[in-house]
């Protein structure tokens, strides 16, 4: 029987005990389970062993996510489905840092949530007694889980944006908001006369020097580390990447406002975030737009929204790019 022909009360309580099947993914992405099956299919004890896990309490997870897609088992084996590849280590499509963090960071303040509904207060702030980034910033070890879970995650969300977006071929480009760089890098490989700035706070732009070295980008890159809300670098071209969504229409016109004074004349901003579609239809955007009420206050924007958001800080919205991905990039420019 599918979703759609399960009676309404027994599709209800499917949605309801979701939780469970959150915490039984994180389970499998701490424990290793689907990089252990890469290789191939699995006795279940033989797999429990190598992961350090009980048999009979993997097998019944296991044989719980298997209804879901997420495992494939058949006389005492299993094998990893695409989606179960997913929480693999190492596939270029892997969440499981993503899992990893939502255990360690999400999971719990999320039980806050009908206070926020109430009030409006984020759930993080209302459960963590402070605002999330400043909680994140305190922790380097999560600081790091991050800066990995956000690489990987929106990487794959962009698709290939960054080949369908044309980015400029010289000048100086600025990543605001860059995190470890990986963005950088992946733009200035293909253009050799740009140079660029990776600006972020210090809990998290340290991470970007490997990366940069790494990419042979050292005398090419400056690593800047900064508050977004205070000041940003002169550039000729801007990069918000998933920065927005973060923060509330204030906050969000504070970070345009601190890019606009320090743009010079004839720059260029590209926002690359989600654009929510009209109509009820299922859509990454809405999930995510949850992740923002209950973690930070920020919001997903549809297109208007985005246009007149860009306006009162002194943008005009040119264009918006879309990909294969979720994300799209929207190009405004001083007006």
């Amino acid at each position: 029987m599918t979703d759609t022909e399960l009676p309404p009360a027994a599709r209800m309580h499917e949605l309801l005990t979701g939780f469970q099947v959150s915490q039984a993914l994180f389970a499998v992405a701490e424990l290793g389970v689907a990089t252990a099956l890469l290789n191939g299919p699995r006795e279940v004890g033989d797999l429990a062993a190598e992961v350090g896990a009980d048999a009979d309490a993997l097998g019944r997870i296991i044989r719980f996510l298997a209804q879901h897609g997420v495992f494939r088992t058949f006389d005492g084996t299993v094998e990893i489905t695409d989606l179960g590849h997913t929480l693999a280590e190492g596939p270029a499509d892997s969440l499981r840092d993503v899992a990893r963090y939502f255990r360690r960071t999400h999971y719990a303040p999320f039980g806050e949530l009908l206070d926020t509904v109430g009030t409006g207060e984020p759930a993080a702030t209302l459960f963590l007694g402070k605002p999330f980034f400043d909680w994140i910033d305190e922790n380097p070890e999560l600081a790091e889980l991050q800066n990995e879970a956000m690489a990987g995650f929106t990487q794959n969300a962009r698709g290939d944006l960054l080949t369908a977006y044309e980015f400029p071929g010289k000048g100086t480009v600025a990543d605001i908001g860059g995190a470890d760089g990986t963005l950088l890098t992946e733009i200035l490989a293909a253009r050799p006369e740009v140079r660029g700035i990776v600006f972020d706070l210090p809990s998290s732009v340290f991470a970007a020097r490997p990366v940069i070295e790494a990419a042979g980008l050292s005398e090419r890159v400056d690593i800047v580390a900064g508050d977004f809300f205070q000041s940003v670098p002169s550039a000729d071209f801007y990069i918000l990447s998933a920065v927005l969504q973060d923060w509330d229409n204030s906050s969000a016109l504070r970070i345009l406002r601190g890019v606009s004074e320090a743009a010079p004349a004839g720059a260029r901003l590209v926002v690359i975030d989600m654009v929510v579609p009209e109509g009820d239809a299922p859509h990454p955007t809405k999930m995510i737009d949850i992740t923002m009420l209950g973690m930070l206050g920020g919001r997903q924007r549809s297109e208007p929204e985005w246009r007149q958001l860009l306006a009162e800080a002194g943008f005009t919205l040119r264009r918006t790019v879309t990909g294969s991905g979720s994300y799209s990039a929207l190009e405004a420019s001083l007006a």
